[in-house]
């Protein structure tokens, strides 16, 4: 039985054309984001012959050395630095890493400990002020079987978050929409960052 108000969208719009059938797979009704840069990452494409582990092979240690369009490092202090995710999260998405390639975080020193902790509270002010971040999510995942995907070079990731952020593009369509290209977001951090090292 048919109640008014059951029927699907107003009912004095004409029925659109009809769908025509995929010509492989079944069709399903959704539209596609298609992300060709993700395959660079999930391939393994930019992946060095020996792997992360080697200092020569490893991003963190060759992200300081970049310039200009090439580098996504927002600012450097003496023992850590501060680079854009190439794979964020959320837009922002920071990762503060210490110059020294070291894996674990009982193996950082006095001085790589204290820095890295203040750094990451200047990303979160930064973040703060450029993109007026709600909340973030910190950490580090140490070793492979914790999910890191580079475990060889220690990273801090600093992830901002927004009410709503979780829409459904990552839940149903397991993509994340990046609304800025990461050069810009860098630079953007990179002018709100103190021209003072933070202490």
């Amino acid at each position: 039985m048919s109640v008014p108000g059951d029927e699907i969208g107003p009912p004095d719009l004409p029925a659109g054309p009809p769908v025509e059938p995929a010509t492989t797979g079944t069709p399903d009704g959704l539209d596609r984001l298609w992300t060709p840069h993700r395959m660079t990452y999930i391939s393994g494409q930019d992946r060095p012959e020996g792997g992360y582990e080697q200092p020569a092979g490893c991003p963190f240690c060759r992200a300081p050395a970049q310039t200009g369009d090439d580098s996504l490092v927002v600012a450097r202090g003496e023992s850590v630095f501060v680079v854009l995710n190439l794979y964020p999260y959320n837009p922002g998405h920071l990762l503060v890493c210490p110059y020294r390639h070291v894996a674990d975080y009982t193996d950082l020193d006095p001085a790589e400990t204290g820095e890295l902790a203040v750094y990451t509270q200047t990303a979160m002010r930064v973040i703060r002020q450029v993109s007026s971040a709600h909340g973030f999510n910190l950490g580090m995942n140490q070793g492979g079987v914790a999910g890191a995907g580079i475990a060889a070079h220690l990273h801090q990731h600093v992830v901002p978050r927004w009410g709503g952020d979780a829409n459904f593009m990552p839940v149903v369509a397991r993509t994340k929409v990046l609304p800025q290209l990461l050069t810009d977001t860098r630079d953007l951090l990179a002018a709100a960052w103190p021209t003072t090292p933070p202490r």
